[in-house]
């Protein structure tokens, strides 16, 4: 059955046409710095937000216009799966991310949780088959039960650290058994709401054990994707231990698990953090850690996480000169985590904001190309620390050079000369390549 009746495969007409249901700067295949733009791209759909978000918020209920709103059980999770692998089809999405609870009912023992999702996982790899869309990262949901009220793998609760493990591990398997190229550590209460409860070196200790456990079964079953892990700095609690990149990996090289685990940057994580998108995409870069994004945007206006699509072009460059200074995301990519907002509630929304999104990232790559092809912030850059290659700046990159030779140095300085940073001229710039 058809959900999106009156709609074709979205197509790209170039940024003169007025088709609302066309891409104006998504050409998938494209050749963009040396490879088509679907594969710097590798743009996913979030399982979660697309197909399970009914429009809620805290201080109303459902909005959303779907046709499984009367169905429960299989019935309505298998519903949700052809609908969305028809989106990502019309799409030309070729990869979905997924929460074990997204593509299955939880069922009333853990034992019937893993049977609905047994049952579900054989249903999504017969659509997977017909339509040749892969498996980018799974994940489980260890956060929305009561049972995680305090935690799961920092829970004071042993049993809800086994209970969390479980699911990991199933969650595990069904991702390797799906093809996926990767999985996700998102720690929804992986943090604390006060000190006077709570032993916060042994929830640290315990949540290194936990992912030690994870990289051991990841090895014992042969599953080859990527480990990431996704910061968040509040939301649902108010101290989360993931809070941004550089805090997940120093975390991570304390415990010495950081050649096992890379991250998963969000948007609107990186801003509740107080931090810009492009800011935590170049602390995880420059450490060798940037594995995957979760491509959304933040309201400014509103302090939590609105996941709303992306249509920063600003954001979406910054982003992808990033991105193109990794040598790309793969086996990562670009999953939409984001929902049309409550009062897009018709089918045809979720077409325009994919749309909306995809474009806004394919204009960014383009920009972000053209931009480090001509070189001009790199050549500034290089200038701006000349210094550091020859005379005492080039002795104290060497180590050549301790605190006695410094003060020597420095005491034969009659004075000292600095040179503008140019940060205005260089937004300028920025806005020619954004508005050419």
């Amino acid at each position: 059955m058809a959900y999106f009746k009156n709609i074709e495969k979205i197509k790209y007409e170039g940024s003169s046409s007025t088709n609302p249901f066309a891409f104006k700067y998504y050409d998938a295949d494209k050749v963009v710095a040396g490879k088509p733009m679907k594969e710097h791209l590798r743009f996913a759909m979030s399982y979660w937000h697309t197909l399970t978000g009914e429009g809620s918020d805290p201080f109303g209920g459902s909005t959303m216009d779907r046709p499984w709103n009367e169905l429960s059980g299989i019935e309505k999770s298998k519903l949700r799966a052809d609908l969305g692998f028809e989106l990502m089809s019309k799409l030309g999405v070729e990869y979905f991310c997924f929460h074990d609870l997204d593509i299955a009912p939880e069922g009333d023992s853990l034992k019937e949780k893993h049977e609905n999702l047994d049952i579900m996982v054989a249903y999504i790899e017969s659509l997977m088959k017909e339509t040749g869309i892969k498996c980018l990262w799974g994940t489980t949901n260890a956060f929305t039960h009561k049972r995680f009220v305090h935690g799961a793998s920092t829970s004071p609760n042993a049993d809800v650290f086994a209970f969390a493990a479980a699911q990991v591990k199933k969650a595990m398997e069904i991702t390797h058994r799906l093809g996926g190229e990767n999985y996700v550590f998102w720690g929804g209460r992986e943090g604390y709401e006060t000190l006077l409860n709570t032993d916060t070196a042994l929830e640290l200790d315990n949540l290194a054990r936990f992912l030690k456990m994870a990289v051991d079964y990841k090895e014992k079953i042969g599953f080859g994707g990527q480990l990431l892990i996704e910061p968040k700095p509040k939301e649902p609690t108010k101290h989360q231990y993931d809070f941004d990149a550089a805090t997940v990996i120093s975390f991570l090289i304390k415990y010495k698990l950081d050649k096992h685990f890379k991250l998963n940057i969000e948007a609107n994580h990186a801003t509740l953090a107080a931090h810009t998108f492009e800011h935590e995409l170049n602390v995880s870069r420059i450490n060798g850690m940037l594995g995957s994004i979760d491509a959304n945007q933040g309201d400014p206006l509103l302090g939590w996480d609105t996941d709303q699509f992306p249509t920063n072009i600003y954001d979406a460059t910054l982003a992808m000169i990033e991105v193109l200074k990794n040598g790309g995301l793969a086996p990562g990519g670009l999953n939409f985590d984001a929902k049309v907002r409550r009062g897009s509630f018709e089918l045809d929304d979720l077409v325009y904001a994919y749309i909306a999104g995809m474009d806004t990232y394919a204009k960014g790559l383009l920009i972000a190309d053209q931009i480090l092809s001509e070189g001009v912030f790199e050549s500034f850059v290089a200038d701006r620390y000349a210094s550091y290659r020859s005379g005492i700046g080039e002795k104290i990159v060497k180590g050549e050079v301790g605190f006695e030779e410094l003060e020597a140095y420095a005491l034969g300085l009659k004075e000292i000369t600095n040179t503008s940073g140019r940060q205005e001229m260089l937004e300028s710039i920025l806005n020619q390549y954004i508005y050419r």
